[in-house]
């Protein structure tokens, strides 16, 4: 896809990890491809997306952010495409 890559990584509310992981997957569209991986630690989910620009990913990310049970993110941006 190119442009812009970004690491999400995801703190949920005990026990929501997967449901979340599936509602994260539902956000991906033409602009913006999604992978999702539950982990353990200090972060539940770690989101991989794509983007053509910024844009596409800001609104990913506040979309992440708005499902209930998220309860922190923190967006990695690459440094390569």
């Amino acid at each position: 896809m190119g442009g812009v890559k970004v690491y999400v990584l995801v703190t949920t509310s005990i026990g929501l990890e997967y449901d979340i992981a599936e509602e994260i997957m539902k956000l991906e569209d033409e602009n913006v491809k999604v992978s999702v991986d539950v982990v353990f630690g200090e972060y539940d989910l770690v989101v991989t997306a794509e983007g053509k620009d910024l844009k596409d990913i800001d609104k990913l990310v506040t979309n992440i952010r708005r499902i209930s049970g998220v309860t922190k993110t923190v967006t990695l941006i690459s440094s390569r495409g």
